[in-house]
Order: structure tokens, then C-alpha cells, then sequence
């Protein structure tokens, strides 16, 4: 495998997430059938925190008992320890500053509307208490726009597996990271869409592009970048950036599940979507990846 075929491959690995996006099309839905689509996103998004922060936690245990037996500088193993928990705040904190810096701004959604119908939009939205169809939609799609970043930054994560397995020549890994990936990708798209399913408009197809782009464009970008070195602390920094955004946006999707549907459907969701997780990894697992 040449290394045009790998960038290649890692573009596919990563788009695969558009696979799922069209689960955001889907109007009509009662609100236990949406209830239950969101909570399943939302386990999903659970079991991606418990990966991602397994492979974050298992490298830094690793860097800390090689400098204790030193086959490594103590220096080395501080640096992973920073990079885990300094990843954590980015990732958690980061982006309770975006959305609170942005996410909220009136011009950011006249990016998802033309004319006088997005600026109609977004002055009714003062009034969004009379409005409460359009308060749900908007709603709808910032979490689907915080998941997307989110998931996008544990795919860069993922990208650099792939990239730093070719760089150090374990090329069958490399592969195999880019059929699992891309596989897993798919039910990535599911956990963005998810907050979209059942909006009493459909989506407008260039916010569904927008939302694939940010959340599997990461992935080839990852295996760009991991490609050209390899460094377990810069692995370890973007998990846990990736991790604690995940994190972020699981809570949000939690909090609106809350006032959306049962508590029996919500949980029944989330332990579906946990469930289609672990397969999909255990799968990946089995494959040799």
C-alpha cells in the first residue's frame, strides 16, 4: 500500500459516517419513536467515552510503569499525564466556551438559510417562547452540530492511529484500523442524526454535508498528520480531547432527553446504543484490528 492509497483509504474510513446521516430525513415520528433514536445516539456516544478513554488511560498507564522501571525519562511520563488530563479540559471545557461563544450567536445558523426566510427565522427566535417548534428545531440543531464536533475530534484520533501504524511500518494494521474504523464510522452517523430525526421540517441537505464533513473529514486529516510522525503523547492528547467532547455533548443530549420522553425509553435507548457500540468494537476486535 502505497502512500496515496492510505490517504485515500483513510478519506473512506472517515466519510463512511454519511452512511448514517440520512436518519436525520426521517419526519413524522411519534415522540417515543425520537425519544428513543436520541437516547440511543446518546449510548453511542457513552460507549465512545469508555474507548476512547481506555486507550487514552491504558498508554499513560504504560509511559508511568516504563519510567518507574526506566526504560523511559520520568519526563516523558509526566508529559502523557499532562496530555491526559489537559486533553480532558479541552475537549470538556473547550467547548463549553465555543458554544457559549458561538453556538449561540444568531449569524451561525444564517449559515443553514438563504434570504429573508433565515433572517425571519432567527428574529422570530426572540420569541422563541411562543415558538416552541422552532426552539426544538434550533435546538435540534446545535446538539447535532456539537455531536458532529464532538465525534469529529475522536475520528482525528482515530485518523492518527491509522497514519502513526503506516509510518511505523505495520501496514496489515493500518488496513485493518481503516475497515474497522470506517465501519464504526457508520454508527457515528447515526449519533449525529439522531437529535434530528422527526423535526417538523427536514433538515436542509447542506447542514446534513456540513455535519459529515465535521464529523468524518477528521479522520483523513488525522491519518495526514499521523502519517509524518509518531508520538504516543500527541495520541493520548487528542483521546482525551476527544473524550471530554464526547462527554460534553452526551450530557447535553442527556439533559434534552430528559424533557423529551420517559425515563424508561431514555434509558432503554441508551442501553441499545451501548449495545450496538460494544458489537461493532467487538467485531472490529475479532477482525484482527
Amino acid at each position: 500500500m502505497d502512500y496515496s492509497q492510505l490517504l485515500l483509504l483513510g478519506a473512506i474510513a472517515g466519510f463512511t459516517i454519511f452512511l448514517g446521516l440520512p436518519l436525520a430525513v426521517l419526519q413524522n415520528l411519534s415522540a417515543k419513536k425520537k425519544g428513543f433514536l436520541n437516547a440511543f445516539a446518546i449510548g453511542i456516544l457513552v460507549f465512545l467515552i469508555i474507548d476512547v478513554f481506555s486507550h487514552a488511560w491504558e498508554s499513560a498507564e504504560d509511559s508511568a510503569t516504563d519510567a518507574i522501571s526506566g526504560k523511559i525519562p520520568f519526563g516523558n511520563a509526566a508529559l502523557s499525564l499532562v496530555a491526559l488530563f489537559g486533553g480532558l479540559g479541552l475537549g470538556l471545557l473547550g467547548l463549553t466556551w465555543y458554544e457559549s461563544k458561538f453556538m449561540n450567536r444568531k449569524n451561525l445558523s444564517s449559515k443553514y438559510g438563504t434570504g429573508i426566510q433565515a433572517e425571519t427565522e432567527y428574529k422570530e427566535l426572540h420569541y422563541a417562547q411562543k415558538q416552541p417548534l422552532l426552539l426544538q428545531q434550533t435546538n435540534a440543531y446545535r446538539v447535532a452540530m456539537m455531536i458532529a464536533i464532538g465525534i469529529g475530534t475522536h475520528n482525528f484520533s482515530e485518523g492518527l492511529a491509522i497514519g502513526q501504524s503506516y509510518i511505523s511500518g505495520s501496514i496489515s494494521l493500518a488496513l485493518l484500523l481503516i475497515i474497522g474504523f470506517g465501519a464504526h464510522n457508520a454508527t457515528e452517523g447515526f449519533g449525529i442524526a439522531g437529535p434530528l430525526t422527526g423535526l417538523n421540517k427536514k433538515p436542509n441537505i447542506r447542514f446534513i454535508i456540513l455535519l459529515g464533513l465535521i464529523g468524518g473529514g477528521p479522520t483523513f486529516l488525522g491519518t495526514l498528520v499521523g502519517s509524518l510522525w509518531a508520538s504516543t503523547i500527541a495520541s493520548i492528547l487528542f483521546l482525551s480531547i476527544a473524550g471530554g467532547a464526547l462527554i460534553y455533548v452526551s450530557m447535553l443530549m442527556y439533559n434534552t432527553g430528559r424533557l423529551q420522553t420517559t425515563n424508561t425509553i431514555l434509558m432503554t435507548g441508551i442501553f441499545f446504543g451501548l449495545i450496538a457500540g460494544f458489537i461493532t468494537d467487538l467485531m472490529i476486535s475479532l477482525s484482527g484490528a
